[in-house]
C-alpha cells in the first residue's frame, strides 16, 4: 500500500514537471514565431517619412525623392505658373479635387498644396503608374496646342496641369496623388507625415 502511494506522488510530480517544462518550451518556440510577424527594419524604413531640403530648389525646378518605393515630385512654382491654374478648370476632369483619396484635406484647393509655391505629388500616373514628365513652359506642344505647363505622360498621353489635376480626354481617371507631408521650416519638407505628427 505504501509503495502505491509513493508511486502516485511520484507520478504527479513527473506529470507536473513535464507540463512546466513543456510550457516553457512552448514560450521559447512562440517568441521567434511571433517576432517573425514584426516588419523588418528595412520594411519600416521603406515606409518611413522622408525629410527633404528644398532650400536650393529654384523656381520652375523639380526635385525627385523616393517615399514608400514611389517617386515623389517637389516643384517650386512661380506666380506666373500659379496664375494659369484657375483658367484651366473648364478643361479638367476634377478641377475642384473632389476625389477625396487623391489628396489630404489641406490640399483640396486650386494649387493642391499647403504653400502655393511648393507642389508635392506622387510621380505615378493614375492610369497605369508610368512616370509623367514636367513640361513647365507655357507654349504649344504636340499633345496640346493650348498647353499652359504641367505634366505629360508619354506612355499613353495623359496630361496634368501644374497642380497635378488631370485634363479631360486623358486616359488617367483621376488627378495625381498628393501624399501626406508637412513643412518643418521654410526650407524643409517631410514627406509621409502631416502637421501635428512628431
Amino acid at each position: 500500500m505504501a509503495a502505491e502511494s509513493v508511486n502516485h506522488g511520484r507520478r504527479r510530480f513527473l506529470t507536473a514537471s513535464t507540463v512546466v517544462v513543456g510550457g516553457i518550451g512552448g514560450v521559447f518556440a512562440a517568441v521567434p514565431f511571433f517576432s517573425a510577424w514584426k516588419p523588418s527594419a528595412r520594411a519600416v524604413a521603406a515606409g518611413a517619412p522622408v525629410t527633404v531640403d528644398i532650400g536650393k530648389l529654384k523656381v520652375g525646378e523639380q526635385l525627385l525623392v523616393a517615399w514608400r518605393k514611389k517617386p515623389v515630385f517637389i516643384v517650386r512654382r512661380s506666380e506666373e505658373m500659379l496664375a494659369t491654374l484657375p483658367g484651366e478648370n473648364a478643361r479638367l476632369k476634377d478641377p475642384d479635387s473632389q476625389v477625396e483619396d487623391q489628396q489630404p484635406a489641406f490640399a483640396q484647393n486650386v494649387h493642391r498644396s499647403l504653400r502655393p509655391d511648393i507642389l508635392v505629388l506622387v510621380g505615378s500616373c493614375t492610369h497605369l503608374g508610368c512616370s509623367p514628365k514636367l513640361n513647365a513652359e507655357v507654349r504649344p506642344e504636340p499633345w496640346d496646342s493650348e498647353w499652359k505647363g504641367g505634366y505629360y505622360c508619354p506612355c499613353h498621353n495623359s496630361r496634368f496641369d501644374l497642380a497635378g489635376r488631370v485634363y479631360d480626354g486623358s486616359p488617367a481617371p483621376t488627378n495625381l496623388v498628393v501624399p501626406p507631408y508637412r513643412f518643418v521650416d521654410d526650407h524643409t519638407v517631410v514627406v509621409g507625415e502631416m502637421e501635428g505628427a512628431a
